[in-house]
């Protein structure tokens, strides 16, 4: 055992350790390594990828097999305990009679596995879902619920109804479902998603309970009918969040979505040929990518608090988006975040005073994926709208995986704009940070401008591009444009020179390029 581990555990054993992070640690030593020791089992391939067995453990813990741990206060070992996840916590407390109660008075109940384990593990879930609901005491809250299942109708009604009677009887803060499907995203034909949306509905129409209560909703893979979301909407009295991944409610829908309590909605890869967002008074933050039609993909209603706006696409047609009619009613997005799959631009550049009316609030800008061989100075025209800016952030990269070709687009470059105001100056803009920045004419000429226009600028970060592994594995034979990123002290000492020497604001800020 390393000196590091084996403070841990004393310090955890013998007296209280208020580190969140000793506590977690000791919890996985203890649970993994008790646990293994008192049932008898010995795995060496396990023992390989820990590091160590029971034998490596301190004496004391040795000796009593585990009772050291029992004799931790409740309040203590309830809080580690928490910090393992559901399943693990049950296997610890199974080492001790006077632990076994502990699961039941956990305020966090969390099962939250991976893929490839749910397909072994659905039905523990289901099982240790109703186990424990139904032997707690309806005197502690339960704080957060968390269940991620596969779309399966007995397993779904069982947890269905543990959590409808809970919801019921006990005082619940949030709970949440995550529910995958039984076909892979990319595999799924629609007459799965079709069928999994069936198989949704009748689970929502048989434990309303349970969804009266729920808080945070994720599907994925269902091919809805046309009032079916409405209905779902309806029964989901509380929700706050709703994710949908490759869902929707027919190829070309247009999808309505009103709800008096929604804070947060993600779509991604779905075939509405629209998404109307009317009457939500609490939706803070939106995330909307792969629309596959470019007629009004997005139309916002009355979203008085809408603050996060998050938008990516691949366009690879001639329609673009204006800023000043997709955002005209709502004025109060603080942090706007836009996405373009290394393809076309797709949003159009627009005279700032026709723009600024509904940028007036924003603080933060996001630009991702903009593709490589783009000329970057048509960004000028959002920070010349949006005085309040604090923080700039581009990454330029040809990132192939995410590209929905690996051929190039003949408009993929043609961005039309008016060259910003030579004298625009920009008070509030603090932070200018770019990944994939070269030592060519378009990136010094852009980080030049943009120091020239913010007379207060503090902090400048030049990153180089962006690696992606998945990229080299998938397209070996993919050319890589090289790269003129500094790499040397002196070239990065020469290009800070370069950078600031036409500008006296320019040589306040401080420069920084990624060793």
């Amino acid at each position: 055992m390393s000196a590091s581990r084996e403070i841990i555990v004393n310090r955890s054993v013998y007296g209280f350790c208020t580190d969140h992070r000793f506590n977690t640690y000791f919890a996985y030593c203890i649970a993994m390594e008790l646990n293994r020791g008192c049932c008898g089992r010995r795995d060496s391939k396990r023992e390989a990828s820990t590091g160590g067995s029971l034998s490596e453990l301190p004496y004391e813990v040795q000796a009593c097999n585990g009772d050291r741990l029992s004799e931790l206060p409740a309040d203590l070992l309830l809080n580690i305990l928490e910090r393992v996840g559901m399943l693990d916590a049950i296997k610890t407390c199974i080492l001790s009679r006077k632990m076994q109660k502990l699961p039941t008075m956990l305020s966090q109940i969390v099962i939250d596995l991976s893929s490839h384990d749910l397909v072994q593990m659905n039905g523990v879930v289901a099982d240790v879902t109703d186990k424990i609901l139904s032997t707690r005491s309806p005197q502690i809250t339960i704080r957060k619920l968390k269940l991620k299942f596969f779309l399966s109708p007995s397993r779904c009604l069982s947890i269905g109804k543990s959590v409808g009677a809970a919801m019921v009887t006990q005082k619940l803060d949030a709970a949440e479902f995550e529910i995958l499907s039984p076909r892979d995203l990319h595999l799924c034909t629609d007459a799965y998603r079709v069928l999994f949306a069936k198989q949704f509905n009748n689970f929502v129409r048989d434990c309303p309970d349970a969804f009266a209560g729920l808080t945070r909703l994720h599907l994925r893979n269902m091919r809805f009918g046309k009032s079916d979301i409405p209905i779902i909407l309806s029964y989901c009295k509380v929700l706050e969040s709703l994710s949908f991944l490759m869902c929707d409610a027919g190829i070309r829908s247009v999808l309505h979505v009103e709800h008096a309590r929604l804070v947060e909605l993600v779509i991604s890869y779905g075939k509405f040929k629209t998404v109307e967002l009317n009457r939500l008074p609490k939706l803070k933050r939106m995330t909307y990518n792969n629309w596959p039609y470019d007629e009004n993909p997005l139309v916002l209603g009355v979203l008085p608090q809408l603050s996060n706006l998050s938008l990516g696409d691949a366009c690879i047609s001639q329609k673009t988006l204006k800023l000043s009619q997709l955002l005209a009613t709502v004025p109060s997005v603080s942090d706007l975040s836009l996405e373009f799959r290394s393809e076309k631009i797709w949003i159009q550049p627009e005279c700032p005073k026709e723009l600024a009316p509904v940028l007036a609030k924003l603080r933060f800008i996001n630009l991702d994926n903009l593709p490589e061989e783009c000329d970057i100075s048509w960004t000028m025209f959002l920070l010349e709208a949006a005085p309040s800016v604090e923080d700039l952030s581009i990454t330029v990269w040809d990132h192939k995986c995410r590209q929905e070709s690996q051929n190039s687009y003949s408009m993929k470059t043609d961005v039309k704009w008016e060259p910003s105001n030579p004298n625009f100056k920009h008070k509030n803009l603090a932070t200018l940070t770019i990944y994939g920045f070269q030592s060519d004419d378009n990136f010094m000429g852009y980080v030049r401008r943009v120091m020239q226009a913010a007379v207060n600028i503090k902090k400048v970060s030049l990153h180089d591009r962006k690696v992606c592994t998945l990229c080299t594995d998938k397209f070996p034979h993919a050319d890589a444009r090289p790269s003129s990123y500094p790499q040397t002290s002196v070239q990065k000492d020469s290009l800070r020179k370069k950078i600031t020497e036409a500008s006296s604001e320019a040589s306040r800020a401080v420069i920084q390029f990624s060793s």
